[in-house]
């Protein structure tokens, strides 16, 4: 996000989507500090609150009336159809109405801004596709006000649990161990990814169908390096005679040497909730002066104004 955020200046927002986690069961005062953490992470990562929008999506209820506005006009049918809903409901006891309707109120969150480019991993892919649907549909009825969305995704569009590779890396996840957050400390991430689940073949190899926890460690060192690519770590572990076991105690050491500066912003940065709070109203305040013009532009298009 940083690099896109220096090349498309003041033209970015960043939302921490609080209400998107109420989807399910959560703790109040876990939450709290989840979405003040959340901003810690992404200032600490170099996103700049005066060149983004970065807001909480709560404090802008126009998310919530254009989600209502789309839920009008998608079926039940189509959503009980998207990929996610079909894994969750399985795994989620009493599954929510928030659950199966949030792809609609992620929606609303990318064509409230008219938002032409949205970055996302692999498993949004489907949601974007929701997405164009209900643009497209609402201007063929009531007349064109939002433009077709375009994925971004890097070129590594997932990375893995580290327990189950067959998982994301995910804070949803029960174990701890299963990803690697910003705070850690450089001995638990290495810990961590010296604990991670590979396999019994001693050489490094990049096969995420037959050796998904290996090539899962290959993927973070890509996301973390962009200067490297896969030829490069393969030829160097080749050099270095390194079997998979050497290679995470190598990588793990990258990965917290890389971390380490951005886990001591973060950890300065929890230190003042109250920078963190106005960081959070300022980009409201401007994340609400677009969403204002484009649901006064549809409230017309309805014949509600």
């Amino acid at each position: 996000m940083v690099h896109l955020q220096q090349k498309y200046r003041g033209q970015i927002l960043l939302s921490v989507v609080d209400l998107h986690a109420l989807s399910i069961p959560q703790d109040p005062h876990l939450l709290r500090k989840n979405i003040l953490d959340m901003t810690a992470c992404l200032l600490a990562c170099g996103i700049n609150p005066k060149e983004t929008i970065l807001f909480q999506q709560s404090m802008v209820p126009q998310h919530t009336e254009l989600a209502w506005i789309l839920f009008c006009t998608c079926s039940v049918p189509r959503l009980q159809r998207m990929t996610q809903w079909k894994e969750k409901k399985e795994t989620t006891k009493d599954p929510s109405v928030g659950l199966l309707t949030y792809p609609i109120l992620q929606a609303a969150d990318i064509m409230l801004y008219k938002s032409t480019l949205v970055p996302v991993g692999e498993d949004q892919i489907q949601h974007i596709e929701l997405t164009r649907d209900l643009s497209k549909n609402f201007n063929q009825h009531y007349g064109p006000v939002f433009p077709e969305c375009s994925m971004l995704t890097g070129e590594v569009p997932k990375i893995r649990s580290l327990r189950n590779p067959s998982n994301k890396m995910s804070k949803s996840e029960a174990s701890e161990r299963s990803r690697i957050d910003l705070t850690d400390s450089p001995d638990l991430i290495v810990e961590k990814i010296k604990k991670a689940v590979t396999d019994c073949t001693s050489e490094l190899s990049y096969d995420p169908v037959n050796r998904p926890g290996v090539s899962n460690l290959l993927d973070i060192h890509l996301a973390l390096f962009d200067d490297i690519d896969l030829d490069d770590i393969l030829e160097e572990s080749i050099l270095n005679a390194e079997d998979t076991g050497l290679y995470k105690q190598r990588l793990g050491q990258l990965v917290a040497e890389k971390l380490s500066p951005i886990r001591e912003n973060v950890l300065r940065l929890q230190a003042d909730p109250g920078y963190l709070i106005e960081v959070l109203k300022d980009g409201a305040k401007r994340a609400s002066d677009i969403a204002n013009v484009t649901l006064n532009e549809v409230k017309i298009k309805l014949g509600l104004r």
